[in-house]
């Protein structure tokens, strides 16, 4: 369980990844049913420490404050064109003993060249910013790289794309660790989905819908229909497009295939009700649109790492007698 954060800021932080780890774990949201967590901002040297931006940020704790992190962040920081930037040795000394010790380790954006440098990444999936994703790859070249996914986690190292990608990657560690109505609550302080569908695609090749082309409605009809089957040729039908044309803008629009879309809105209509009712497996799974048990089992663990009953036993609130 994430009680205690240490964000570690270098010079050339990025303001907002910094605000963002702040935004999700240094507020405490317990009035609106929200977490609370231990939040201290660390660097290598305490002190004054040049933002991105050109202004500083004043920081009064060193790396002691990794020492008993439940999660580290590694936040985005400015890298060279050339690669030459040098981060202190006892920076990636205690990245790698929290991980040693079993910490979760989180890097925003840039912030994944921490982790490499830490030989934390060697053989492992992640990501970062697409305009980095190559460069990542040439210098870990043991690492799967991928420069499409918005964050990815291999055990308890997370690493995430760019700016907004790092709101995704933290609402993910706050669902993963304390449950979808925490991950809510925090996400609807920010004004923010609780989970983003698609990947860096979306924001990298195809361009925007023209007005009048957006399939918003759509996608709001079909999460209000789980349950249906939903065909490609169908949903073509609905939006009065052809099958290849609405193929191509489903996955301008939210990164990813239909199949895999519903999947994620099936998986995450299940998590609410298995937290929210008593509702057996076998009826989730058919309101939810996997049809039995096994189907939703086996998205379960492919999207969660985890099962239906155990999610249940860990995340579900008390039923009111």
């Amino acid at each position: 369980m994430i009680r205690k954060v240490a964000a570690v800021v270098v010079p050339g932080v990025a303001p907002f990844e910094l605000g963002v780890a702040y935004e999700v774990f240094g507020i405490d949201r317990s009035e609106t049913g929200g977490p609370s967590f231990e939040f201290t901002l660390c660097a290598p040297e305490p002190g004054p420490v040049m933002t991105k931006g050109g202004f500083p940020v004043v920081v009064e704790h060193g790396l002691e404050a990794l020492d008993d992190a439940d999660l580290v962040v590694a936040v985005a920081y400015g890298i060279d064109d050339d690669g030459t930037e040098i981060l202190p040795q006892a920076y990636l000394d205690a990245l790698r003993a929290a991980h040693d010790r079993g910490a979760w380790l989180f890097a925003i954006c840039s912030g994944a060249f921490a982790l490499a440098r830490a030989g934390l990444l060697d053989g492992r999936r992640c990501t970062t910013h697409w305009m980095y994703t190559e460069r990542l790859a040439a210098e870990v070249p043991t690492a799967v790289v991928d420069p499409d996914a918005l964050y990815v986690e291999d055990a308890r190292v997370l690493t995430s794309a760019g700016t907004a990608a790092g709101i995704d990657a933290a609402l993910y560690l706050v669902r993963s660790e304390l449950g979808a109505d925490a991950a809510r609550a925090v996400a609807r302080r920010m004004v923010v989905p609780p989970q983003r569908e698609g990947g860096q695609a979306q924001f990298v090749v195809d361009p925007l819908p023209r007005e009048g082309e957006s399939l918003a409605s759509l996608l709001a009809w079909m999460r209000e229909h789980l349950a249906e089957d939903h065909t490609v040729p169908r949903l073509a039908r609905r939006a009065a497009l052809s099958e290849r044309t609405f193929a191509r803008r489903f996955r301008q629009e939210t990164g990813t295939t239909p199949a895999a879309w519903l999947a994620r809105q099936r998986v995450a209509r299940a998590q609410e009700l298995l937290e929210t009712t008593a509702a057996p497996v076998d009826e989730i799974a058919r309101v939810c649109g996997f049809g039995s048990a096994p189907v939703l089992r086996h998205h379960f663990a492919r999207q969660l790492g985890t099962s239906p009953v155990a999610y249940r036993r860990r995340f579900a609130a008390p039923l009111a007698s």
